[in-house]
């Protein structure tokens, strides 16, 4: 088992169709939603507010945003071959870019993020998203993945010895 190396990372999350966006709440409670999303080169990803059905277009993780802006967006993929699963994340803050917003810089990159989100979904061409839009600066990219990074398989990896941990696993304490 492996972790992934920050670019290895980068590259696996920002090839997902979908993430996890975890928010916090005023009372320090997580709030989880899968999220559509897409990948700037400066590091930064967008997601909006669109058009599919909600109960409300006051939506909680964006009150999360503004109260407490950082953020944790997951991707993952499962597979019954164990061998074969990995996760990739994407730590930072974020921030809320509002529609009718007055600023020029604010507008520029509200539109980019649409054009952004219209160019990887085919669903948005016809209805692109018109809520807010939320900016995250990605600080820190993680990873792992189950097969080692050489390629070998994972029991071939395991048959080589590893050093005693006697804190737990080294996994735990750092994901």
């Amino acid at each position: 088992m492996s972790r992934m190396a920050e670019d290895e990372a980068r590259q696996r999350f920002t090839g997902a169709r979908v993430a996890r966006l975890a928010t916090v709440d005023p009372g320090g409670l997580p709030h989880l939603v899968p999220v559509v999303f897409a990948h700037r080169d400066d590091d930064r990803i967008v997601m909006a507010v669109d058009r599919k059905p909600k109960s409300s277009r006051q939506l909680k993780r964006l009150h999360n945003i503004a109260v407490h802006p950082a953020v944790c967006l997951l991707v993952d993929a499962y597979d019954e071959d164990w061998e074969r699963l990995w996760w990739a994340r994407a730590d930072g803050g974020a921030r809320i870019v509002p529609p009718d917003t007055r600023s020029d810089p604010d507008r520029a990159e509200y539109e980019a993020a649409i054009a952004q989100l219209t160019g990887k979904y085919p669903q948005y061409r016809d209805g692109p998203p018109d809520g807010p839009v939320m900016v995250v600066t990605v600080r820190r990219w993680s990873g792992w993945r189950a097969a080692p990074e050489d390629g070998a398989t994972a029991r071939e990896e395991q048959a080589v010895p590893r050093r005693h941990d006697p804190g737990g696993s080294h996994e735990q304490a750092h994901s």
